[in-house]
């Protein structure tokens, strides 16, 4: 068989295990395995073991669930509904300003986590029964949250920059600045289209919400200022030069446990020492999930490229004969296809390797790539049929089915795709940080 033919049996064997419930990580490494063993035979898979630790090994690798440990420190204590709280009373008399408490607060809460489910999960079971008793449709309720969730993997820290930057060998800190302003962007426009919906609709917040003091808005802050200042610390530590990503993950994750531990259960007694241990086991499930899904990806990449499929793939994009923007359009539709159907993490695995030379002799910059691919994704996580996104929000609110979420996600579809133009149109907006601050890239 050509390589080019290879490639196409192994990708129909991979939606083959991934359609009928096999996870992913047993998907990729199940289809490597199997497609080394019958190239190969048996020789290979002696070493399996050996390569499948050895893609786990890079230090690197340790911020993964240092920014995990971050997310569920909050996310398992009162530390979210206090952030969504005080979002509220400072949100609450613009129209719509109750969804606009619950993007505010993903795209805050993104920063703390890093992880879309985890900010989908974490703002949702606070902020959906709210709007829904607040009078906001379903569609709004659940789109607005899911959509927010994706900001978990644009706005830093986040783990899947993590994971690109593991996967082509670019800077991190650099990845982290590069979707910091896009993060921003797409919150704004978020934020812009359910100004425009709840006008529409006549979801008018004087109606709606009670109305706060000054002196209840500012009551808000002091539990929520601490987090943001460890948001602002872990930039400040990583640009700054004084640590790598992977010790500015390891001091904010436990500066989040600590603050937790002081605010919560010394000051306010309104946590329990005993639920230490929802964190570390949330965090756990998470990283050995997002680690399993690394090896196995990295085996699945060594079958790819032993066999010469991911040369052939390359060269033939490489030699199509067009304008350097055709090309990034069919890489973007490309992207957003894989996004479908499987997550984040393995998409950026398995194709930011193949992609990067493609990208990089067409004249496009691999940070600013790295935000239109995390874009792609973020799409993906709130589109049929993986939609990872859409299932949290329909498993916190039963309710709801999966076609109302979807009809409010989908807007937000538009939005991210109006970010994607408008990066293309001004790539400076990606850019412009990791330059400033870091210089600019050779």
């Amino acid at each position: 068989m050509t390589p080019l033919f290879s490639g196409l049996v192994m990708l129909a064997a991979l939606l083959g295990l991934l359609a009928i419930g096999t996870p992913i990580a047993f998907s990729l490494g199940l289809v490597a395995m199997g497609a080394l063993y019958t190239v190969y035979g048996g020789f290979f898979l002696e070493t399996i073991g050996e390569q499948f630790f050895g893609y786990l090994s890079p230090f690197s690798l340790v911020a993964v669930p240092m920014f995990i440990l971050m997310g569920a420190a909050v996310a398992s204590s009162p530390a979210g509904k206090d952030l969504y709280e005080a979002l509220d009373r400072w949100l609450n008399r613009v129209p719509g300003g109750l969804v606009l408490s619950n993007l505010g607060a993903c795209s805050i809460f993104a920063a703390l986590s890093g992880s879309s489910p985890a900010t989908c999960a974490a703002i949702g079971k606070m902020g959906i029964p709210e709007m829904r008793q607040r009078g906001y449709p379903a569609e709004i309720a659940a789109g607005s949250i899911a959509a927010g969730g994706t900001l978990g993997i644009l706005i830093p820290p986040s783990v899947t920059m993590i994971v690109y930057g593991i996967a082509t060998e670019t800077s991190i800190g650099r990845l982290f600045l590069a979707g910091l302003l896009p993060g921003l962007m797409l919150t704004i426009f978020f934020m812009a289209w359910t100004i425009i919906a709840c006008k529409r609709r006549g979801l008018g917040l004087s109606e709606l919400t009670q109305s706060f003091t000054m002196r209840e808005r500012f009551s808000a802050l002091p539990r929520v200022l601490p987090f943001l200042a460890i948001i602002v610390g872990v930039l400040w530590v990583l640009y700054g030069g004084v640590a790598t990503p992977s010790e500015a993950a390891g001091v904010g994750a436990l500066f989040c446990l600590v603050l937790v531990a002081v605010v919560y259960g010394v000051f306010s007694r309104a946590w329990k020492f005993s639920s230490m241990n929802v964190i570390f086991r949330d965090t756990l499930k998470e990283s050995v999930m997002i680690m399993l899904i690394i090896g196995a990806a990295d085996l699945f990449a060594f079958a790819l490229s032993s066999m010469f499929i991911t040369q052939s793939i390359a060269e033939a994009i490489a030699s199509m004969d067009v304008n350097r923007w055709v090309l990034m359009a069919v890489i973007n539709l490309f992207l957003l296809v894989a996004g479908f159907f499987l997550p984040p993490v393995g998409v950026i695995l398995m194709t930011a390797p193949i992609l990067l030379p493609i990208i990089t002799n067409a004249g496009f910059d691999p940070y600013w790539f790295a935000v239109i691919l995390t874009i792609n994704m973020e799409i993906g996580l709130i589109t049929p049929p993986v939609g990872l996104n859409l299932y949290v929000i329909n498993g916190i609110a039963p309710d709801i089915s999966l076609a109302q979420i979807l009809r409010g996600s989908l807007p937000y579809v538009l939005c991210m795709m109006l970010g994607i133009v408008v990066l293309c149109l001004f790539p400076q907006i990606a850019l412009f940080l990791p330059d400033y601050v870091m210089g600019a890239a050779r």
